[in-house]
C-alpha cells in the first residue's frame, strides 16, 4: 500500500552509500575526496523546490560533506553522529515535525532505527541485505549513482508535486 507522501516535510540522508557509492578516497596529504551524482543533487533541488526540507545525518564528519550541503543549498546537516536517533529526534522537536512527515534514506543497519520510524523509508540497490526488507521503498540505482535522484522523483509524483516542480522544463506536457 503506498503511503500519503503529501505528507513529507522533511527528506533526511545518510551519505556514505546513499548520496556516494560508499567509497572513501584519500591522497597522500591525507585529504578525503567523495564523488556525488549530480543527478542526485538536481533531485534534491526539485524536493526543495516542493517545499520539502533537506537534511543530512552521517556517522562520519568530513569537509566535503559540508561543501556539498553548501551547494545544494542544504542547511541541517549533521555529521560524526555515532547514534543517528539522537539528532534525528533533535530535529523532529526543533521544526516541530512527527514522524509521519519525515523520509529516511539510508544504507546500513545503523539507519535502521530512524528507517523504522519515519513515515516514508527508502534505500539504495546495493544496500546491505538486512535494511532492504525494512522499507518502503528499495530504489533500482546504487547508492551515489541515482538513487537519490530515484527516490526523490518518486515522493514528488507520489505526492502530487512532479507536475508543479517540473513544468519550466516539460512546458505544460506531461
Amino acid at each position: 500500500m503506498l503511503k500519503d507522501l503529501g505528507k513529507i516535510k522533511l527528506l533526511l540522508l545518510d551519505v556514505d552509500g546513499v548520496l556516494t557509492d560508499g567509497r572513501i578516497t584519500f591522497d597522500n596529504n591525507g585529504v578525503e575526496t567523495k564523488s556525488f551524482d549530480v543527478k542526485d543533487g538536481h533531485g534534491l533541488k526539485l524536493v526543495q523546490r516542493a517545499g520539502i526540507a533537506v537534511g543530512i545525518i552521517t556517522g562520519r564528519s568530513s569537509e566535503v560533506v559540508a561543501l556539498r550541503a553548501r551547494e545544494l543549498g542544504i542547511e541541517i546537516v549533521h555529521q560524526g553522529a555515532k547514534d543517528k536517533l539522537v539528532p534525528y529526534v533533535e530535529l523532529l522537536e526543533s521544526l516541530g515535525l512527527t514522524d509521519e512527515q519525515v523520509a529516511y534514506v539510508g544504507d546500513d543497519v545503523v539507519d535502521l532505527p530512524i528507517l523504522r520510524r519515519v513515515g516514508f523509508s527508502a534505500t539504495v540497490a546495493d544496500a546491505v541485505d538486512d535494511v532492504k526488507p525494512l522499507v518502503d521503498y528499495v530504489a533500482r540505482r546504487p547508492g551515489g549513482r541515482g538513487a537519490v535522484r530515484e527516490i526523490c522523483d518518486f515522493i514528488l509524483k507520489n505526492s502530487g508535486a512532479w507536475t508543479e516542480v517540473t513544468d519550466r522544463y516539460f512546458g505544460g506536457r506531461q
